[in-house]
């Protein structure tokens, strides 16, 4: 099965999707969201239930709507059509306006989110709690949490820096991230996930305490070096960031040399059966 139309299944009901490798994201066919959730097999019911919901959203001028998208998907009989698409964030918000029993559990979990969120805001102490309570459940050990825990606070401070020096917008953040990450590991963010065989999965997450160790003295350096350099826009914070990736890469080779071992691994924490991309290696000059 083509692993960009696979299909997802909620109890009896089939959920097409699309994987969008540009923006990685899953897009989900709304109208078959609506039939699991109404618990309606008929494809023209639930069509058009969506389609009066659609109409009641635009009149209440809620934006959900204006988000979603058309692509052609697989139907029944087999032919493509145009289907209304959205993401998880925008279905979510649909869900909201379906009076279900199938939607009150995800409405309610969407609600304790929420409240959880506010929290947050003001006692940040209470998310990294979250974090690393997140993280024991999924069996990660207790240092593998405090060198990821160690590195979010140096990624934090680099981005205090940028935040401060004329760098907007988390497309400039990413592009600087992108940087510094070649330049120390020989590959790109979305090279890496795929090595390690993620999608939506944050790469940080999956990283082995090896990689979150060079990703770290790779950004400590570039907001050292920054610093130092008085770096100001897209332009010198770039160039700062292959200063830094740089300093790390050289690290990182004489590591392999010494141990004969790649830094860069496909390891992860995915569950055993998902498939797994084996590592090429970093693409090193």
């Amino acid at each position: 099965m083509n692993k960009e139309h696979a299909l997802a299944v909620f109890e009896n009901f089939k959920i097409r999707r699309q994987y969008n490798e540009n923006r990685e994201l899953w897009l989900f066919s709304v109208v078959d969201i609506i039939a699991a959730l109404i618990q309606q097999s008929d494809y023209q019911t639930a069509r058009k239930y969506w389609n009066k919901l659609k109409e009641r959203l635009k009149k209440e001028g809620n934006q959900s709507v204006t988000d979603c998208h058309r692509l052609k998907l697989e139907a029944a009989d087999g032919k493509k059509y145009l289907t209304d698409v959205a993401s998880p964030e925008t279905l979510l918000r649909l869900i909201q306006s379906v009076p279900s029993p199938k939607a009150e559990p995800i409405k309610l979990w969407l609600a304790k989110v929420g409240y959880e969120r506010i929290q947050d805001m003001s006692d940040p102490a209470r998310s990294l709690d979250r974090a690393r309570e997140y993280w024991q459940q999924h069996g990660r050990s207790e240092k593998w949490i405090q060198q990821r825990m160690m590195g979010q606070e140096t990624r934090n401070k680099l981005t205090d820096y940028w935040k401060d020096h004329e760098i907007e917008g988390k497309d400039e953040y990413a592009i600087l991230t992108n940087i510094i990450h070649r330049e120390w590991s020989g590959v790109s963010v979305k090279q890496h996930k795929q090595v390690k065989g993620l999608k939506t999965q944050n790469l940080r997450d999956h990283m082995s305490e090896a990689e979150l160790i060079f990703t770290a003295l790779a950004e400590l350096s570039t907001r050292q070096i920054a610093q130092s350099d008085e770096a100001t826009g897209m332009a010198e914070n770039a160039e700062a960031g292959k200063k830094g990736g740089k300093i790390a890469k050289g690290a990182r080779l004489e590591l392999e040399r010494k141990t004969g071992k790649s830094v860069v691994t496909g390891e992860n924490f995915l569950p055993p059966t998902k498939s797994r991309k084996k590592l090429q290696g970093p693409a090193d000059e």
